[in-house]
C-alpha cells in the first residue's frame, strides 16, 4: 500500500491488550513523514496493545511541522524529528531535551519499470561507477522527485549530497543546480508523504529517499557512499561543509539525519509511555527491522526528566 494512502491523522488506535485496561490519555505524535509507514503500522499499534495508551499521529516535514508546533497550530504531545535542528528551534518554551537513536542515511530509490532502470541498476550493482548517477540524473526527460528543503531536511541533505559529490567526483561547482533547478523547484519537490507514492505510480524515474523508506516500500535504491549519505553522526564536521541557500536567505549546514524525540509543553503519561516505548527493546527491534541504524541513545538539552535518563540507561 502506498505510503500516502496513510491519513496523516488517525484517530486512538483500540484498547490495549498488553497493559490491560486502556489508560485515559492519548500520545498525539507528530513526525518525520519518513516514519509514517512504521509509526502508523506498527509502533503506534504496538504501544497501545503494550500499554493501554490512545494513538494519534501526524505526519509531515519536521521544521514545517516544527513551525505548526512553535506557532500553536498543532499542539502534540511528542514530536519526532529527522535531525536535532527542529526540536531546537522549540527551544525553550515548547522543548527542553531531546533523545537521539537512531539515523536513516540518504538514498536514490528508483522505478523498476523506468526506462533509465537498467543504467540506474548497473549503478546500485556496482558495474557502473558511482559518478554516472549524477549525469544520468540531469539526462533529457529524467524525471527526479525530492522534497522541499524549506520545511524538510531530507530535502535540505539531498542538495547537500549533491554538493558534496560534486567535490568528491569533480563534478564541478554547478552540479547542484545543473541537476536540481532552483532549490525548490516546483518540477521536483513533493510533499513527503506523496513522494515515493509518485515514485511507485510511474510518475517519477527516481527519488530522494531514506534507506528505511526504500526498505519497507520494498524500492530499489542506489546505495551512497558514507561520506555523503549524511547518515553517520561521526562524520557531522564533514557534513557541515556541505550549504544550501534558502529561498528567503538562511544558509543551512548539513548534519547528520539522526531520528530524534522529545515530549512537548507539558508533557503527560501518555507521551511520555510513548517515548520509553521507542527506547524499549521492542520499539528498537522495530526501528532495525524497517532500515534504521540504531545509535547509541543520547540525551542533549536541559531540565531532562528522570523516567528519560532511566529509559537511556535501560536501552544501553
Amino acid at each position: 500500500m502506498p505510503i500516502a494512502l496513510f491519513p496523516l491523522l488517525l484517530a486512538a488506535c483500540g484498547s490495549g491488550t498488553g497493559a490491560g485496561a486502556r489508560h485515559p490519555g492519548v500520545a498525539q505524535v507528530a513526525y518525520a513523514g519518513s516514519l509514517q509507514l512504521l509509526n502508523e503500522k506498527v509502533i503506534g499499534p504496538a504501544y497501545t496493545r503494550s500499554t493501554g495508551f490512545g494513538y494519534q499521529g501526524r505526519a509531515g516535514g519536521s521544521l514545517g511541522l516544527a513551525g505548526e508546533i512553535g506557532a500553536g497550530e498543532i499542539s502534540p504531545n511528542v514530536f519526532e524529528s529527522v535531525g536535532a535542528t527542529p526540536i531546537e528551534r522549540l527551544y525553550p518554551k515548547k522543548a527542553t531535551w531531546y533523545v537521539q537513536f537512531a539515523a536513516s542515511p540518504l538514498v536514490l530509490a528508483y522505478n523498476p519499470k523506468s526506462r533509465f532502470a537498467p543504467e540506474l541498476a548497473s549503478i546500485a550493482s556496482g558495474k557502473a561507477p558511482l559518478p554516472r548517477l549524477f549525469a544520468l540524473l540531469s539526462s533529457p526527460g529524467f524525471l527526479l522527485g525530492r522534497t522541499n528543503p524549506a520545511t524538510d531536511p531530507q530535502g535540505q541533505a539531498f542538495w547537500e549530497m549533491v554538493e558534496l559529490a560534486a567535490a568528491r567526483y569533480h563534478l564541478g561547482r554547478s552540479a547542484p543546480s545543473r541537476i536540481l533547478g532552483a532549490p525548490v523547484d516546483s518540477s521536483q519537490v513533493f510533499q513527503e508523504t506523496a513522494l515515493e507514492a509518485r515514485l511507485e505510480a510511474g510518475q517519477l524515474d527516481a527519488a530522494s529517499a531514506f534507506l528505511s523508506q526504500a526498505v519497507q516500500l520494498k524500492l530499489p535504491y542506489i546505495a551512497l557512499p558514507a561520506a555523503i549519505d549524511f547518515g553517520s553522526p561521526a562524520l557531522v564536521a564533514s557534513y557541515a561543509r556541505a550549504t544550501l541557500t534558502l529561498p528567503g536567505g538562511q544558509v543551512v549546514h548539513g548534519a547528520p539525519l539522526t531520528i530524534d524525540i522529545t515530549e512537548v509543553g507539558k508533557g503527560s503519561p501518555a507521551a511520555a509511555a510513548y517515548i520509553k516505548y521507542v527506547l524499549s527493546p521492542a520499539g528498537r527491534r522495530a526501528f532495525a527491522k524497517a532500515g534504521y541504524s540504531l545509535l547509541q541513545p543520547e540525551v542533549f538539552g536541559t531540565g531532562v526528566p528522570a523516567w528519560v535518563r532511566a529509559a537511556i540507561d535501560r536501552a544501553r
